[in-house]
């Protein structure tokens, strides 16, 4: 080995340190892309704190990392003050009041391809900037100026992409193509280092700087939002804008092995099912089989296939529905659901049915997790849906519409694009909020943060925040291994291990199908962004080896 190589080497192991192991006092911000963390790192560093943060990071994804980071989609945050209290924010997209029930169905009541995943009629309101907004004015300290300015820049002089964006925009060309608004600003192959400059999204942004809620959901963004429904036969309609609020909601809790789990109830999914999860896992002892063991993954994939079945039948918007939610985060309910779960044989997903849960006792999406250094710290999740959610760019306005939409049941037992089912609770009905699996967390130790963590990946975002908690409990993995290690993921239907490489050896793949399991070897899934708090007072932050973001501090 040469004099160059060992400096080489140095000098990545230096960097690595500094951006992904070294342990701060000040603030810490982990984001999927490396423009985004240096905007928050530098609003904490002008004296803002967590929420101003979040805020602007959350403007700048939608510059930076338009397959997910948006103004027209939405999302939800999970705050942990620095004074022990903590609040849910809601701001997820809502069903046009023009919605009905089966508006995707043909005549036959079968589904009409593409049409609630492609294109205008896909799209929910928005309520990113309502939500982003809102969280500003009420826990910020900076202005709206002082936090959107950094992403106008962005936005005006450009970026150099990234090769996974390039990527990404070049495999959804030919869906670009089919809508003009988009093709002026995507419709061509890109290359990495290719300088993005948006100067319609600018204009928006510097609207929303200037007049707040008012510069996008009503004026000159409200019109061109109009224009382009019309265009393309969409229903989102101006009182639809004028009339969405984002929603402040009581956190859910629970708690593992000691720990307390800080997370957000409907209309997401991913809180409930997590601490689900855990009520399950936690009656067994899996230390002693550790990582990567076959019967921890047989324990582990029995458990998730009862908890989507559930997610199936009983979760959805809860000011439309009646969902059991104190049932569903029960210790008993969870001792109640494995109670036909038989070590070493692999149920079949026909025969397991959603639980009683209605008895009384007597959530494509990015994530990022910021602290600062007065004990607040900051999860969202935030989403358009799928890549480029309906592949609709708003003409002039410069961002995407979600096709957030095809989160409904659509029709009962029809999948969708996750491959989740869902059933009456979650039916389209005017100005309900579709149902989500995002699932930001903060675990709580001692009453203080230990780890706030989300991701994004579908339906999958809730066994990647739980793999993660449980490889830090359970197996006493480093924030960065924790991460990092492989995954798998069971969803009831369909009815196989979905198992990333390297999860499981060919020994491993023959004992679990000896057990009764199918298995499908899977590309990568989910992208945490997360920080870890030690006793001392520090904290450290890592992203996901998946993505291409990263954590930074100071």
């Amino acid at each position: 080995m040469n004099k160059l190589t060992i400096v080489l080497i140095l000098i990545i192991n230096v960097i690595t340190f500094n951006f992904n192991y070294a342990q701060y006092t000040n603030g810490v911000v982990s984001t999927s892309d490396i423009s985004a963390t240096e905007i928050g790192i530098q609003i904490l560093k002008n004296g803002g704190n967590a929420i101003d943060a979040a805020v602007a990071v959350g403007f700048a994804l939608a510059v930076v990392y338009p397959q997910a980071g948006n103004l027209g989609g939405g999302g939800f945050m999970i705050i942990q003050f620095g004074n022990g209290n903590n609040t849910f924010i809601d701001f997820r997209e809502t069903a046009p009041m023009s919605a009905i029930k089966n508006m995707y169905l043909d005549a036959e009541g079968e589904v009409i391809e593409d049409l609630s995943t492609l294109g205008h009629l896909s799209a929910g309101v928005p309520g990113s900037v309502a939500g982003l907004l809102y969280v500003l004015e009420k826990y910020g300290t900076m202005t709206r100026q002082e936090v959107i300015q950094p992403s106008i820049s962005l936005a005006e002089n450009g970026f150099k992409i990234h090769q996974r964006l390039a990527n990404a925009l070049n495999r959804n060309l030919s869906d670009f193509k089919k809508f003009s608004s988009t093709s002026k600003i995507f419709g061509k192959k890109f290359s990495k280092g290719y300088l993005l400059k948006q100067p319609d999204l600018a204009l928006t942004l510097k609207l929303i700087s200037e007049y707040g809620n008012d510069g996008f959901y009503k004026g000159v963004t409200a019109d061109k939002i109009i224009g382009e429904m019309t265009k393309g036969n969409g229903i989102i309609s101006y009182e639809d804008l004028l009339s969405y609020r984002p929603k402040e909601r009581n956190t859910l809790r629970g708690t593992y092995r000691g720990y307390d789990i800080l997370t957000l109830g409907p209309p997401s999914s991913g809180g409930i099912c997590l601490i689900y999860l855990l009520n399950i896992l936690e009656n067994f002892d899996l230390s002693s089989n550790g990582y990567g063991n076959i019967n921890n993954i047989h324990l582990m994939a029995e458990a998730m296939k009862r908890v989507y079945a559930d997610r199936s039948e009983f979760m959805g918007d809860e000011d439309f529905a009646n969902v059991p939610t104190d049932i569903l985060i029960s210790k008993k309910y969870a001792k109640e659901r494995m109670k036909d779960y038989q070590e070493g044989t692999a149920s079949k997903s026909r025969d397991i049915k959603p639980g009683d849960a209605y008895y009384r006792e007597n959530n494509n999406t990015t994530h990022y997790t910021i602290a600062d250094k007065h004990g607040n710290v900051v999860c969202v999740t935030t989403t358009i849906n799928d890549e480029f959610g309906s592949k609709v760019i708003v003409d002039g306005a410069g961002f995407f519409l979600s096709n957030s939409m095809d989160d409904f049941s659509i029709k009962p037992g029809h999948e969708n694009i996750f491959g989740l089912l869902g059933g009456e609770t979650n039916a389209i009905a005017p100005g309900k909020r579709m149902l989500s699996s995002m699932t930001p967390t903060i675990v709580l130790k001692d009453n203080k943060p230990y780890i706030a963590l989300g991701s994004p990946g579908g339906g999958k975002i809730i066994t990647t925040v739980l793999q993660t908690i449980v490889n830090i409990i359970d197996y006493g993995y480093s924030l960065q291994k924790a991460i990092d290690l492989p995954r798998f993921h069971h969803q009831w239907y369909p009815d196989l291990i979905m198992a990333e490489n390297d999860m499981l050896n060919k020994e491993k793949v023959k004992f679990l199908k000896k057990m009764g399991y199918d298995i499908k070897t899977v590309n990568d899934f989910g992208r945490v962004d997360a920080i870890i708090f030690y006793s001392d007072g520090t904290m450290e932050g890592h992203s996901d080896r998946r993505g291409y973001g990263i954590s930074m501090g100071f």
